[in-house]
This record gives structure tokens, sequence and C-alpha cells, in this order.
């Protein structure tokens, strides 16, 4: 745990869960490699079905529920066994579905500075939104939260998007997530994208 004379109380648990956020536990994770320590934040974008929001697709897909007769699209992804360890949805309400210990998967095929599988020394936050339109006010506050708890707590070296660490396979958060907004919000430590 990081430690200053400003250090924010991260309010995490030892077993890796936030205190005071709903949970919603997906059974799509796996534990990290031994010794492997926490050093990357990447930032996800995902609507259910796509371009839609305040439905129960995202918890449903995450927890291996979703109905694929629900939507088209819902039967061409109902399959795949994806998490996440944090969801923001769009009135920044935060959902924890993954310990922050164990490595959920988020990354997919990925690397970061060389590094390869992602999933291994990251956290993975989906903001309820989409490529195409801007992300809440709301979630804004709510991801900076987020981020000033787990950088307080682990020795977080950059903040990145899903894209930022699987080009051309990824484009998430996309062009409507505000990154400078982020920068002046958050003074976080770490490089921020």
């Amino acid at each position: 745990m990081n430690s200053s004379p400003n250090a924010v109380d991260p309010g995490i648990r030892d077993d890796g869960w936030l205190a005071g956020v709903q949970r919603v536990r997906s059974p799509n994770h796996d534990e990290r490699p031994p010794g492997e320590l926490v050093s990357l934040i990447v930032v996800h974008a995902i609507s259910l079905p796509p371009g839609q929001f305040g439905g129960d697709g995202i918890v449903q897909l995450f927890t291996n529920r979703l109905d694929p007769a629900a939507d088209p699209y819902f039967a061409k992804i109902s399959t795949l066994l994806v998490s996440a360890h944090f969801l923001v949805r769009r009135g920044g309400q935060l959902i924890q579905f993954v310990s922050c210990r164990q490595r959920a998967w988020h990354a997919g095929v990925s690397s970061w500075q060389g590094r390869p599988r992602c999933n291994d020394f990251s956290l993975g936050i989906e903001l309820e939104g989409c490529d195409e339109l801007p992300f809440e006010g709301v979630q804004y506050v709510s991801l900076v939260d987020l981020l000033r708890r787990l950088c307080a707590y682990y020795p977080i070296e950059a903040v990145v998007g899903h894209s930022d660490i699987s080009p051309g396979r990824k484009t998430d958060p996309g062009p409507g997530f505000d990154w400078q907004r982020l920068r002046a919000m958050g003074k976080l430590p770490g490089a921020l994208r």
C-alpha cells in the first residue's frame, strides 16, 4: 500500500473488495501469477445492447446469464466469458465484480510497454458508454474517486484505454472519452494515457 502525509484512504479491504461498493460477483476471473503486482489500470467502455444504457445486459454478461434470445447482438456474445473489476454506470453508480487481488478477464490479447497479458498486472474499469457518445459528468466524478482510491493502494504506473493495450483490435473508451477532463479532475499519480 502506498502512503504519504496526504494519502487518500482507499477503503480497500485485504481481500481486494472496496468498502461501501455494490458487489456482484463474476465467475470470470482467476488468480494472478505469483508475485505479480497491480501496476496498470485499463479504462473500457461497454453498452448492451450497443448504444443503449440502463439495462441489465452488462451485469448479465459478466455473470454468464445473458439471454441470447433477448437481443440479436446478445446471441453473438452470450458465450463469452468476460468481466471487469469495476463498472461505472451512466448515473455514476459503482459495481465491483472481481476482487482486485484476482485477475478479471477484461483485456484479452494485449500488451503495455512490451509486457504481454495485461490482465496479469492490471485492473479493468468499464464505463457504461460507447465510442460515439460522450460520457456523463457523474461518471468522471465516480471514476476519479475510484482511481484515487486505487492509486493510493497500488503502485499504479499508468491509466490507459483498452485501445492503448490492444491497438487495432479495440477502440474503447473511444473519442467520446475526455482524457483531458480526467487529467484536469484527477491529479492522479502515474501516467494518464
